[in-house]
């Protein structure tokens, strides 16, 4: 069980530069996406593998349309571990982010449930930069694995992406995952050229997509849930960088976390790939 290895090529690199994201060929065998796919339904079940606590309280949320997210699941799941923190995945990401090693930021276990028809925005999930939430990082430099558990289009709320708009920098107030009005998101961040455009994945195909990329998800309006992993990764050199906003990884890097600090325990922030 792992990911299937693949060289990232020239090309490869050339789109995620310009375009703020890459999708790969297939990486998880049909397997390995059964296996994902049962820990998923343990993880909500709250049936955990080791003797650990997951990294904060979660309950379902009280309407079963809206989308589900844990972080940290390779804390409480084998399967997820094994997946997230794969040497080859970060050798791809070293490779698209042109860097020397990787470590694992966190991971996240999404469910977005299908609504069968039903007209709802519970399961959107707004436009926003992952490093909206990320500011802590010294570096804008890190990437987003999204991995699909079943073929991934439009119909069942599958991921968008606003081209070049890594290019962007850090926009003030892209913390905006939760907010459903993908409309009005829209009114707020299309400063400058908007253009959608989705995410087609089979099942075991990935998108990596920067920090900085604008991505969103509408509904999922089959009958079957949306289920995916990610892994969101950094480069080995980052560090604590002081700012108003926070982040949960800070309180792993000690209790007193003082500015400059890297965020380099590998039993918090497990090494996937350095160069030799």
């Amino acid at each position: 069980m792992g990911v299937i290895p693949y060289q990232v090529t020239e090309e490869d690199k050339k789109v995620f530069n310009e375009t703020g994201y890459w999708i790969s060929p297939k990486l998880i065998d049909d397997d390995t996406i059964e296996r994902l796919r049962g820990a998923h339904d343990r993880i909500w079940n709250k049936k955990h593998d080791g003797r650990g606590l997951p990294f904060y309280h979660y309950s379902l949320p009280e309407n079963p349309l809206q989308i589900r997210k844990l972080d940290n699941g390779w804390w409480i799941n084998d399967e997820v571990r094994a997946v997230v923190t794969d040497r080859n995945l970060g050798h791809m990401a070293a490779d698209l982010l042109n860097e020397d090693s990787i470590r694992l930021w966190h991971d996240q276990v999404i469910y977005k449930p299908g609504t069968n028809g039903q007209e709802t925005n519970a399961g959107n999930v707004g436009w926003h930069q992952d490093y909206g939430y990320w500011r802590v990082s010294s570096t804008t430099n890190m990437v987003t694995v999204w991995i699909a558990l079943q073929d991934t289009d439009l119909s069942n709320g599958g991921m968008m992406t606003i081209l070049g708009s890594h290019k962007w920098g850090a926009v003030e107030g892209s913390d905006t995952f939760f907010e459903q009005d993908m409309s009005k998101l829209k009114e707020k961040f299309a400063t400058r050229d908007w253009v959608e455009e989705p995410c087609i994945l089979k099942a075991g195909q990935a998108s990596f997509h920067h920090a900085l990329t604008f991505h969103g998800s509408g509904p999922n309006t089959t009958a079957d849930p949306r289920l995916s992993i990610v892994a969101h990764l950094m480069p080995g050199h980052t560090y604590f960088r002081d700012v108003r906003q926070k982040h949960d990884n800070l309180r792993l890097i000690g209790a007193r976390p003082e500015p400059g600090m890297r965020f380099d325990r590998e039993e918090y922030f497990p090494t996937l790939f350095a160069r030799e």
